[in-house]
């Protein structure tokens, strides 16, 4: 299976001015713990990361430091995740019938996440680990007001790893560029085009690490690993 990591975010709501994935969690580049997961998983043969030259210099020591023993290849970003995406399409080898996309935040992902969703590609178009909802949700308008309140027995909460067909995906892509659409996850362009989604089940602690208080909530979930793996 070929994987590809968007990593190529600057992350405003960390505060900071460098790709947040440099950030230290337990003393590891939170990129570093993603690319472990990768690397531990049975069904990844190829890693695609997809950040801005100014990072790989640091990237490729953390690499180094993490002894990655598959293919890597690193694939300029662009201005959104849906560009990085597309750069990563273009870059993909040549045999690459399915891929899996993983946010290089959701450094919590687990080895067995990335294999069950690398074998479940292989028997749809798309899908994607999703979680369901625990909360009540409301539909707010522009003045705060709430509008409505949906059924949570219907809503998920997304997550990546989200694997798709190459080619199908390759497609949509161009659709989206064609159409001047804007999505937050490549399921979303599969959406637009009428092709339907699967749901894997994902993993309550896969959260995406977005600000200072994600960074503390990493800490404890993997420090809880760590002392059960002992």
């Amino acid at each position: 299976m070929y994987l590809l990591i968007p990593s190529a975010g600057i992350g405003k709501r960390m505060g900071g001015t460098r790709n947040k994935l440099l950030l230290k969690v337990r003393s590891q580049p939170i990129i570093a713990w993603t690319l472990q997961a990768a690397a531990a998983a049975s069904t990844i043969k190829w890693i695609g990361i997809i950040s801005q030259p100014i990072d790989w210099p640091d990237f490729k020591g953390i690499l180094a430091d993490v002894n990655v023993s598959k293919p890597v290849e690193f694939i300029t970003g662009g201005s959104t995740r849906q560009e990085s995406v597309y750069n990563g399409l273009q870059a993909l080898p040549a045999a690459a019938e399915q891929v899996l996309i993983h946010d290089g935040a959701r450094c919590l992902v687990t080895p067995d996440l990335l294999n069950s969703c690398a074998e479940a590609i292989r028997q749809c178009s798309g899908l994607i680990a999703a979680v369901p909802v625990k909360d009540t949700i409301k539909v707010v308008d522009h003045h705060g007001m709430i509008e409505s309140t949906p059924d949570r027995r219907q809503l998920w909460a997304a997550q990546t790893p989200q694997g798709f067909n190459v080619q199908l995906l390759k497609q949509c892509h161009a659709q989206g560029i064609s159409q001047g659409w804007e999505v937050t996850d490549d399921a979303a362009l599969l959406e637009k085009c009428g092709i339907k989604v699967r749901i894997v089940p994902g993993e309550e602690t896969n959260l995406k690490v977005t600000t200072p208080q994600d960074l503390a909530i990493a800490e404890f979930i993997l420090s809880n690993r760590e002392k059960q793996d002992k």
